[in-house]
C-alpha cells in the first residue's frame, strides 16, 4: 500500500506530475494499469485547488503591487504559448497543450496559465482532466515499451 500512495503523491507534486509517477510505478513493479489510474487520480488533485485558490490569490495580491505585477508578468510570459493555443483552439488547446508529455506542460501549468488567461473553472478542469488522460496513456505507452524491452 505504501508504493500506492508514493505514485499518487509524485503524480500530485508540481514538475514531476504522472511523468515521474508512471515509470515509478513501473520500477516499483505495479500493474501498470493500476499505476496509471493512481497517477491520474493523484495529478488531478491538486488542480481544482489551484484553479480555485489561483484566482484568490492573485485578487489577494492586489494588496500588494509589486509581487502581484511580477507574478502576473511571469505567468504571462509562461502562458504566451498556450494563449495561442487556447485562441486558435479553445479549451482543446488547454487539453493538447496539458497533453503533450513535455516539461512544463502538465496540469498545474495548464491550471496555472487557465487562471491567468480567465478560463471558466468546469471547461478547464474538464480540459486539464482529458489531457492529464492523454498524457498518461503516452507515459504509460513509453513505459511499457521500456518495460518489456528490457
Amino acid at each position: 500500500m505504501k508504493e500506492e500512495w508514493l505514485v499518487i503523491i509524485t503524480a500530485a507534486t508540481p514538475i514531476l506530475e504522472l511523468r515521474g509517477a508512471i515509470p515509478l510505478g513501473v520500477a516499483m513493479n505495479l500493474p501498470l494499469g493500476k499505476v496509471l489510474l493512481l497517477s491520474l487520480i493523484g495529478n488531478m488533485l491538486p488542480v481544482p485547488f489551484i484553479l480555485i485558490g489561483m484566482n484568490y490569490l492573485l485578487n489577494w495580491l492586489k494588496g500588494l503591487p509589486r509581487i502581484h505585477q511580477w507574478l502576473i508578468r511571469l505567468g504571462n510570459k509562461k502562458s504566451k504559448k498556450l494563449h495561442e493555443e487556447i485562441q486558435r483552439w479553445g479549451w482543446l488547446g488547454l487539453m493538447v497543450f496539458v497533453g503533450i508529455p513535455l516539461p512544463g506542460t502538465g496540469a498545474w501549468t495548464g491550471a496555472f496559465a487557465a487562471v491567468l488567461l480567465g478560463l471558466k473553472f468546469w471547461s478547464s478542469l474538464i480540459a486539464i482532466f482529458f489531457g492529464v488522460i492523454i498524457a498518461g496513456l503516452l507515459i504509460s505507452g513509453l513505459s511499457a515499451t521500456v518495460l518489456f524491452n528490457f
